[in-house]
């Protein structure tokens, strides 16, 4: 076997081991090299990623392992968001005693691994063990500040919620094992396009409890706010873009390979359109700001469940659904992870999660709250913002796939977030800070906040050359 194919594993696979090694090493102050070892690391892992967009598709290792242009762009998400929650984890430690720095630095690059693993499996035995490995570093992560309890509360309820939701899901797959006989997804596609609709149904609803519980879809959405709240506010923005991607993956190559269409789209139609109406719904009342994002990526999950829909409704139609769902995807990464990033920043110059405590934010660091207004324009789904044509590609997907009262609620949902997210925004210009003594956010978060703000806004203004990247990358190997 050609090793390429799988060089970002591999490359990944020893940076993790080389970090954990050079963080025994370490004292106390000098953790901050294995943040940025981890960086130029993952920086690295872009090259051979990219790369992989170029190659014929395949499957290696006895089926198990789809090497695809699909695959290739979930890779290239997962090194990005990990490059970006990194840099804000290392400015979240900044100054800060305790909380394992560098036992995160190293978890967060694992995490990258199980991330790029999951996006490529193409057996169910795979998927689950890689599933199980990144939960089992998202439930470490979420608990790591041991002082904080709400932190290891967030770390305890994870593990929980997330141990029923593997029960259901493996139940599910058993379902999918008795039916075809095979755990390959390309092998099960053609057996289970002849058996009874009821049993494929019942099946899927458990897949989906367990990939929904990843993805925050309603009602499997429970954990979420208080997981978001109490973890470190960059494992929080970890879990909301680079874990969704994975599982929004995972998700995609399920249904569409292994799932025959039949009478459980109506229903995950439905999901969609509860999920986004709950999660902006809750999200109004919300006077915390993590809370509020934690709601708000729940509406978000609904959102690109529409390209999910659409995919599995209409699939001669796969290029629409999945282009809309990739574009969306790279646009969140920056977005959300951006707007974790001013959380991060806010904590220290503030000491406050509370939104009513960001009076005046935008006089005391200008550059933070310019940033956060750019990511708050982007999750309404605003021009010229990136987002903006992510909601555009989805709801125009659900219309070609026949699927107008879909889109409606979309655009309904995203008028309703204006009040929120322009809430944050008023918040912090419309009103005289307390005290109006600019605050400094570093010389690293300036530059995460830089990076992430122009990409949100180049993805809005010029989203040509990534559209052309995401239809490339919506080729899903099907065999």
């Amino acid at each position: 076997m050609d090793l390429r194919l799988i060089a970002p594993e591999l490359w990944l696979g020893v940076l993790s081991l080389g970090l954990l090694i050079v963080e025994l090493l370490t004292g106390p102050d000098g953790k901050r090299l294995v943040g940025w070892i981890g960086v130029i690391g993952l920086v690295l892992a872009l090259a051979p990623s990219w790369a992989l967009l170029g190659e014929p598709p395949r499957l290696l290792f006895a089926g198990a392992y789809a090497v695809d242009a699909f695959a290739a762009f979930f890779k290239l998400v997962a090194v990005l968001s990990g490059i970006l929650v990194l840099l804000a984890a290392m400015a979240f430690f900044r100054g800060r005693p305790g909380g394992h720095e560098g036992e995160v630095y190293t978890l967060i690059v694992f995490m990258v691994l199980g991330l790029v693993a999951m996006a490529a499996s193409a057996d169910l035995i795979l998927l689950f063990l890689v599933i199980e490995f990144v939960s089992l570093v998202s439930y470490v992560l979420a608990g790591s500040l041991k002082a904080d309890a709400k932190s290891s509360e967030a770390g305890v309820k994870y593990f929980f919620f997330g141990a029923v939701a593997s029960a259901i899901m493996l139940y599910g797959f058993s379902y999918l094992y008795g039916a075809g006989g095979t755990t390959n997804l390309y092998r099960l596609g053609p057996r289970l396009a002849s058996f009874p609709e009821p049993f494929v149904v019942v099946a899927a609803a458990l897949v989906l409890a367990g990939l929904g519980f990843k993805i925050s879809l309603v009602p499997f959405h429970q954990w979420t706010p208080d997981v978001y709240e109490g973890a470190p506010a960059p494992v929080t923005a970890f879990l909301s873009v680079g874990s969704k991607a994975a599982a929004f993956a995972a998700l995609a190559r399920v249904l569409y390979v292994a799932l025959p269409p039949g009478a459980w789209v109506p229903v995950l139609a439905a999901l969609a359109a509860v999920t986004m109406s709950v999660g902006n719904l809750l999200a109004l009342s919300q006077q915390n700001i993590k809370r509020m994002l934690a709601y708000s990526s729940i509406a978000q999950a609904g959102y690109m469940m529409i390209g999910v829909v659409a995919l599995t409704a209409s699939p001669t139609q796969v290029g629409s659904g999945i282009a809309a769902v990739l574009y969306y995807l790279l646009a969140y990464v920056f977005t959300n992870a951006g707007a974790f990033a001013v959380v991060v920043a806010a904590e220290r110059l503030l000491g406050s999660d509370t939104i009513a405590d960001y009076v005046g934010f935008g006089r005391r660091a200008p550059l933070a709250a310019f940033a956060m207004t750019v990511f708050m324009l982007s999750l309404t789904g605003i021009p010229p913002t990136a987002l903006f044509w992510g909601k555009l590609s989805l709801f125009g997907a659900a219309l070609q796939s026949g699927l107008a009262w879909l889109a409606i609620v979309g655009i309904l949902n995203s008028a309703a977030s204006l009040y929120y997210y322009l809430g944050v925004v008023r918040v912090m210009y419309a009103q005289a800070p307390v005290d109006a003594v600019p605050a400094s956010e570093g010389a690293l978060m300036r530059v995460l906040l830089v990076v992430a703000a122009g990409a949100t806004l180049v993805l809005g203004i010029y989203p040509e050359p990534f559209v052309r990247l995401v239809q490339r990358a919506s080729l899903l190997l099907r065999v």
